[in-house]
């Protein structure tokens, strides 16, 4: 999963980033809202994590920028003003949650968990897909109730694929998906991962579309 994270102040932008890396999610960050408008809008991102008072343009603007243009992106709203009426104003503008700091990282995650579960419309924190079982919590797989030794690479792989049970997903997405801007891996890192992905699950779960993508059916 690939999040943006936008927030102006360096230290809390840097610890929020590497604790969602350690989570296993890939990062992009921006420090000021011009940055951050333009990278929401030139990549696609499973969840936004967004400051409002951002230098250049406001957090609330970026917000309705990204709602106008059709972006359904859910976007977290992380900042200090906690009034009911800056939520009420934040929310009818479009953002999905709210967070006031400051905060715990724990709250951040389980709250960026629920979105994304919301986003793929469903509410669980466990996806069964014939024996496998997949805890979004944990980043877990396990077959017949025990665990697989997966790289975070290819759980994130694993997890797109089976919340979109049903849907074929392309290559590029996959790969949009998994890496961040930071990342420099080559362009044939996804057929590593599936084949890697197939040896281990002992199963042939995962079915190719050629010139497609790939499909758990």
């Amino acid at each position: 999963m690939r999040i943006l994270v936008i927030e102006d102040e360096t230290d809390l932008l840097h610890v929020i980033a590497q604790a969602l890396r350690e989570q296993g999610y890939a990062i992009d960050e921006a420090q000021d809202g011009e940055e951050g408008l333009y990278k929401a809008q030139s990549h696609t991102y499973n969840a936004i994590v967004l400051d409002l008072m951002l230098p250049h343009i406001p957090g609330l603007e970026i917000l309705k920028q990204l709602r106008q243009s059709g972006s359904k992106t859910p976007v977290l709203i992380l900042t200090a003003r906690g009034s009911i009426e800056d939520r009420v104003t934040g929310l009818d503008a479009g953002a999905d949650d709210y967070l006031i700091k400051p905060f715990e990282l724990d709250e951040l995650f389980a709250r960026i968990r629920s979105l994304i579960r919301r986003n793929h419309d469903t509410s669980q924190n466990t996806i069964h897909v014939d024996d496998f079982t997949i805890d979004i919590n944990k980043h877990l797989v396990l077959l017949n109730d025990n665990p697989i030794d997966l790289t975070p690479r290819e759980y994130a792989i694993f997890e797109c694929l089976t919340l979109n049970r049903g849907k074929v997903i392309s290559k590029e997405k996959l790969y949009d998906t998994l890496v961040d801007e930071f990342d420099d891996s080559l362009s044939n890192v996804i057929e590593v991962h599936i084949s890697n992905l197939r040896k281990k699950l002992d199963k042939n779960i995962i079915t190719t579309r050629r010139g497609m993508g790939y499909i758990i059916d």
